[in-house]
């Protein structure tokens, strides 16, 4: 199976530049692009059962129209189409998850903003290997680079 590139899919200006470059390599190297949009884990009050399942709901829409969204321009960059997939909880754990069930994941990519590191870019440097749990290649792309620039480096 061809190589797999992972993108969260975040609301982060940086977001854009971590998928371009993941498509623009997925072309190069005649990979794939995975999209993981990540909801944040459902609450547990089960007096408002109700209430939570139509949140829950609403979010999961939303993270599909998300996904949809930018799996369009995926697929142009890339020239195929994009896995995407939704995960509920914590980041890291959703990551681990998802690369721990795809072995043909073979690099992560992420975005980072040139006035501090996101939460997942400082979780990666200070936990290493530890933070998708197996060794797998994260690649930091910073988000202001322009599409000359990511062409040239992807």
């Amino acid at each position: 199976m061809a190589r797999k590139f992972l993108v969260v899919v975040d609301d982060s200006p940086e977001f854009e530049a971590a998928l371009r470059y993941a498509a623009r390599r997925a072309r190069s190297t005649g990979g794939h692009v995975v999209m993981l949009r990540i909801i944040p884990p459902a609450a547990s009050d089960a007096h408002w059962s109700g209430v939570r399942e139509e949140i829950e709901r609403q979010t999961r829409a939303e993270a599909e129209a998300t996904l949809n969204t930018w799996a369009a321009e995926a697929a142009e960059r890339s020239g195929a189409t994009p896995v995407l997939l939704i995960e509920r909880g914590e980041p890291q754990g959703c990551i681990r998850k998802v690369v721990g069930e795809d072995p043909d994941i073979k690099i992560l990519v992420l975005a980072a903003g040139s006035s501090a590191p996101g939460p997942l870019v400082a979780a990666v440097v200070k936990q290493g290997a530890a933070f998708t749990g197996r060794k797998l290649p994260v690649t930091i792309v910073p988000g202001e680079l322009t599409e000359k620039e990511i062409e040239d480096l992807a």
